[in-house]
């Protein structure tokens, strides 16, 4: 496989090999895709319990209370998502031994990604561009990287 090209953001992820044939444009071809759904999902969803939602002590006794405490939850999840996908872009060089492989990651997930590659992988990137083009056509993706 000569070259491949990988957009993601928080939420989703494709992976696309690029095609070339004699006397024909290049085209995309999928390799990979999925949506995730932690990431796509509000905080709002995910989290329930809210001040008030649970009646207070009624024997009169002191109750501890956890709202109004920072939570991490946004912050594991982004983790976990960030994770998923350098173990996915990880996976997918390693497999199909692209002469090149470029990235489109959203920026404010861009440099945690390309950080966190294997050191073989990260070295083997042609080119990174830092935005979300996951919702660009195909023959509008390969304008960032031909």
């Amino acid at each position: 496989m000569s070259e491949i090209i990988i957009v993601t953001d928080a939420g989703y992820f494709e992976a696309y090999e690029v095609i070339e044939e004699i006397m024909e444009s290049p085209r995309l071809e999928m390799i990979k895709k999925f949506a995730n759904v932690d990431a796509r999902t509000k905080f709002s969803e995910k989290v329930t319990d809210q001040p008030g939602r649970f009646g207070r002590d009624q024997g009169g006794g002191n109750v501890v209370k956890s709202y109004g405490e920072p939570h991490n939850l946004e912050q594991e999840i982004e983790k976990n998502v960030i994770k998923t996908i350098v173990e996915e872009i990880n996976k997918i060089i390693s497999k199909y031994k692209p002469k090149k492989w470029y990235l489109a990651a959203e920026k404010t997930i861009n440099k945690r990604i390309v950080e966190q590659l294997d050191e073989k992988v990260r070295d083997s990137l042609a080119k990174n561009v830092k935005a979300d083009l996951t919702k660009k056509g195909k023959k509008e993706l390969l304008s960032y990287f031909k």
